[in-house]
């Protein structure tokens, strides 16, 4: 009787053996397909405005102002 047992008890071990790596399986693929961090280049970027605030979008560059010569 201890043998059938034994074999039991080792089937039921390599059944959760195999259960776990089929899910890791399943979530290196979840992983892979989901990748959205890292990203482009443009999404990491970050711009400070003239207050101090950190802002996503660049700066609205200043339009050079016309300057009056005088004669």
């Amino acid at each position: 009787m201890a043998r059938s047992q034994n074999s039991f008890i080792k089937k039921q071990k390599e059944k959760k053996k195999l259960q776990k790596k089929k899910e890791k399986m399943e979530k290196k693929m979840e992983r892979k397909e989901n990748n959205n961090k890292g990203g482009d280049l443009s999404d990491m970027i970050a711009y400070v405005d003239e207050f101090g605030n950190i802002v996503d979008e660049p700066p609205e560059e200043p339009k050079p102002e016309k300057k009056k010569k005088e004669e």
